[in-house]
């Protein structure tokens, strides 16, 4: 089979948007791994991690909230119906966002350059007077890079919307790539803010990757603010309640880090990592997904065919349970030897490994309900719904702050996680049902049905691996890396023979739709047929 034909294929298939969008994000999150490998080895859980962790939240509540998730889900339907119409007035409509986008981060990084002090003395209360000082001064570094985000995502949109994965899929390897170069060769050198400026490094180099690609879409940049324009009003009108949405998750991290800063040192660090090793498998197996199912779900809707809604929403969701409800147990099972192995080095002490695992335990929870929110959400904006799922997340944001400030008040970073796991699975089943409400018949009986069978098999699976873990405790009691990359091995196999042998053996239809999608299967063509 030919490049190009392969290429075709990649980029005209939803299963093919999730190879390419699957495949760069297990490397980029491999690379985020490393990344805090790096970070934990040679800083180890202390006051200036939890510096430079706490240093994200300003520039993150901006971008997040004004630029990434609000703009995807607000401009892709808008630009794709006007292209199909108008491909210079589409054009028009893009530069149009960009400028006005760029104008509004440009005046809130200003504005948070300039009471970065007193936001963060409040944010992190619990911090010494050097570790507020160093937070303050990272943030200021990181707002630099929002206005390089800004037009990346940008072109990001555009290259989603005409199913060019591969440079947008790219980018994150890029941003990694920042961060990291940042960790080796600039903190030696700056100290702790050569991780600051490493963030920025990387979201110049995220930029950079797509911008090439971005150009051979016709778009070339000029000077229009039109807001009078009616496409231009119905994006901001999309963007309004996703905006709230994404300030509502982002706070639920506010409230964490105010909260862990309270508990002691490390508290945030823990915190942070665990989360960032429970998002390897929910960027990989429920955001991929849903990004590349997105445009999809876009056009059936622009088509007006609610057949090929049900049918790709239906088997996306499926995938999803069969991917993430295995790891559940997966994770939960083996959370100390996955701390072990990916952060056990240098600075990262021993009670550093068990307290992180104990949290990843916690973490663990949502990741099934974590990956089908993105897909549910996806499923309103395609109906330039933005508003609904702005509902489930603030059921969720209020969780959170109770969860937070009972158990992150008692249990430290341990409560913190267990109260945003209870606060997702919360806003998962309110949006369930809303979806269910407004959507009609979306195959929801056979969704049911297929996530039983998967906790069937799932929970053997889970029987199974913990008597081989307990049979090779006798054997492999040493702590060193090579024994416990041999332990995690051979039970980390045994269960997945045992839950693919299940699944073949009870004829579960989940796995012969995973297995299409590295096949590049001609029958998952984007228009359902």
């Amino acid at each position: 089979m030919s490049w190009r034909r392969i290429k075709t294929l990649l980029n005209g298939t939803v299963g093919g948007g999730f190879v390419i969008i699957s495949a760069f994000s297990i490397i980029s999150r491999i690379l985020g791994l490393l990344r805090d490998r790096l970070l934990s080895s040679h800083f180890g859980v202390g006051s200036i991690l939890d510096a430079y962790y706490a240093a994200f939240r300003l520039p993150d509540l901006i971008f997040n909230t004004f630029v990434l998730g609000a703009l995807a889900s607000a401009f892709i339907p808008v630009f794709l119906e006007v292209w199909h119409k108008d491909q210079k007035e589409a054009w028009r409509v893009t530069n149009s966002i960009l400028n006005i986008l760029l104008a509004v981060v440009f005046l809130l990084v200003i504005v948070m350059e300039i009471f970065a002090k007193p936001i963060v003395q409040i944010l992190v209360s619990g911090f010494s007077p050097e570790n507020i000082y160093l937070t303050v001064s990272l943030t200021r570094i990181m707002l630099v890079g929002i206005l390089f985000f800004t037009i990346s995502n940008i072109a990001g949109a555009v290259l989603n919307s005409f199913r060019r994965f591969f440079f947008y899929a790219l980018s994150p390897i890029a941003y990694n790539l920042g961060i990291i170069l940042g960790i080796v060769f600039l903190a030696p050198i700056f100290g702790p803010k050569g991780l600051a400026f490493g963030v920025v490094l990387g979201s110049l180099m995220h930029l950079l990757v797509q911008f090439p690609a971005f150009l051979k879409t016709g778009w070339r940049w000029q000077l229009i603010l039109d807001f009078k324009n009616q496409f231009v009003k119905t994006i901001g009108r999309l963007m309004l309640p996703r905006f709230f949405g994404l300030a509502i998750g982002q706070f639920n991290l506010v409230v964490a880090t105010f909260i862990g800063s309270l508990w002691g040192i490390g508290a945030i660090t823990i915190y942070n990592l665990a989360f960032n090793l429970i998002s390897f498998p929910i960027n990989i197996f429920g955001i991929s997904l849903a990004l590349a199912v997105f445009p999809v779900f876009t056009s059936a809707m622009v088509n007006n065919s609610q057949k090929d809604f049900v049918y790709h929403f239906s088997k996306t969701v499926r995938r999803i349970l069969f991917l993430t409800i295995p790891s559940t147990f997966f994770i939960f099972l083996l959370r100390r030897e996955i701390v072990s192995l990916i952060l056990g080095a240098g600075k990262f002490s021993s009670d550093d490994i068990n307290s992180t695992a104990l949290v990843l335990s916690a973490f663990a929870l949502c990741l099934v309900s974590e990956s089908l929110f993105s897909v549910l959400a996806r499923a309103f904006y395609s109906r330039k719904d933005t508003l609904t799922p702005v509902k489930a997340a603030t059921v969720g944001f209020c969780v959170n702050v109770v969860g937070c400030l009972i158990l992150g008040r008692k249990f430290g970073a341990l409560g913190l996680a267990l109260s945003f796991s209870l606060s997702s699975i919360c806003g998962f089943i309110v949006l369930t049902i809303l979806l269910r409400l407004k959507t009609g018949p979306s195959d929801f009986r056979r969704i049911v049905f297929a996530f039983f069978r998967i906790l069937g098999a799932a929970l053997v699976m889970f029987l199974v691996m913990l008597g081989v873990k307990a049979l090779l405790s006798s054997y492999f009691i040493q702590s060193d890396f090579l024994f416990l990359l041999k332990r995690f091995i051979i039970i980390s196999l045994t269960g997945l023979v045992v839950f693919l042998g299940l699944s073949r053996l009870f004829r579960f239809e989940e796995i012969d739709a995973v297995r299409n999608i590295f096949r590049l299967n001609k029958s998952e063509r984007t228009n359902g047929k």
